[in-house]
């Protein structure tokens, strides 16, 4: 398999593929690995800085946000210029966005979400609400599966002001279907908010054409920003004039070295910003996302989806009384698969000591994140086979 992989030549690309104590990592749904030209880009920026100092911003860096938005907008996200942009993090951004959305949507009451939402994701819109006395509708679903367009259906309403949802849910790995999700959403009058934390860079999307209002997602997964990178913000052109997020910060100004009295929001999406970016911080994703422009977002979503595909296999036939927590059909699948077993918790740090990574998700799910530019085939067996050794180990 790894020896017919279109996508083989990537692996020589990325840092520590050889060089250290890991056999077998299968978190890159967490944590991407560092890119080789990340790092040269990254020493090349110190240089810049020292040599430059505060003419950088001058030079490049004030921009970034938005030359490196536009540039994951085109190749990842399905979105035209000028309607991304890079900075904070996820949850700063998402609650800028939800605040900001929720300003269109005046007299409306409601905000739907689900009940296995990421914590942040849920924890953001909790805060919101008692901040601004709406209501939260929420939505049942499976930790197994995810949020159905029917069941959003039958949650909105004219009271329903904005929808919140993963597009791939971090627990079960669910592809939503947010085309159609988004329209069901629109279709009571209501805004959506897409969170792509663990969907941009492992499967097509297209914001634009699904025509979404809103998105949020981190960088430092299939993007291999490294730890901590800023997020990325989305606002669709529509909504760009009225649009007013609740961080007011210098940098999102009109005219920001003038320094005057009183804020007015940039034009376009900058006014998204608030303060002074983290430079070094978005470096780091400029060489995976021309990486994934170079070999197509389309195969990495197939290799990503014969990779799981490899992964379930092989538990099948080497885990026994692991049950799978993830859909089966690899069409309504993100990047990520999980495995349910009531000793993966307890297994979970012998299996790291022996140099394979996946993560834990509570109860006992262990998610298995294998990242299409530098997984291996032969590292997923790797992985499998020494997670079958360690439970089968009393």
């Amino acid at each position: 398999m790894d020896a017919a992989d279109p996508l083989r030549d990537c692996r020589a690309l990325f840092h520590g593929i050889d060089e250290s104590d890991v056999v077998a990592y299968l978190d890159g749904n967490s944590l991407g690995r560092p890119t080789i030209e990340a790092t040269e880009a990254i020493t090349a920026a110190v240089t810049q800085w020292s040599g430059r100092l505060i003419r950088g911003w001058d030079e490049q860096w004030f921009d970034l946000p938005l030359t490196i938005g536009d540039r994951l907008g085109q190749v990842l996200l399905g979105a035209a210029p000028g309607q991304t942009t890079i900075g904070d993090s996820t949850t700063v951004l998402l609650y800028k966005l939800a605040r900001g959305a929720l300003a269109l949507r005046p007299g409306r009451t409601e905000i739907v979400l689900d009940t296995d939402n990421f914590p942040t994701d849920r924890y953001v819109l909790e805060g919101i609400a008692a901040e601004v006395g709406l209501e939260l509708r929420w939505i049942t679903v499976d930790p197994a599966a995810g949020v159905e367009a029917d069941a959003v259906r039958d949650a909105v309403s004219d009271r329903t002001a904005l929808v919140v949802l993963s597009h791939v849910a971090y627990r079960s790995g669910f592809l939503a279907d947010a085309e159609s999700i988004t329209l069901a959403a629109h279709a009571a009058g209501a805004l959506v908010l897409w969170d792509l934390c663990h969907s941009v860079g492992s499967v097509p999307i297209e914001l634009d054409a699904w025509g979404v209002d809103f998105a949020v997602g981190c960088t430092y997964k299939y993007l291999n920003g490294g730890p901590g990178s800023p997020a990325f913000g989305y606002v669709h052109a529509a909504h760009q004039e009225a649009f007013r997020q609740p961080i007011w910060g210098w940098m999102g100004r009109r005219d920001p070295f003038e320094m005057a009295a009183g804020y007015v929001p940039a034009e376009g999406i900058r006014r998204l910003i608030s303060g002074t970016p983290a430079v070094l911080g978005m470096i780091a994703m400029r060489s995976t996302i021309d990486l994934i422009d170079r070999v197509g977002i389309d195969a990495v979503r197939a290799k990503s989806i014969r990779l799981t595909e490899h992964a379930l296999d092989l538990c099948r036939d080497l885990v026994p009384g692991a049950r799978v927590g993830s859909p089966l059909d690899p069409a309504r699948r993100g990047g990520h698969v999980t495995l349910d077993h009531p000793r993966f918790r307890e297994a979970l740090p012998r299996l790291w000591d022996r140099g394979v990574l996946p993560d834990f998700r509570a109860p006992e799910g262990l998610r298995l994140g294998p990242s299409p530019l530098s997984t291996s085939y032969t590292e997923v067996l790797t992985g499998v086979r020494t997670i079958a050794e360690v439970l089968a180990d009393p």
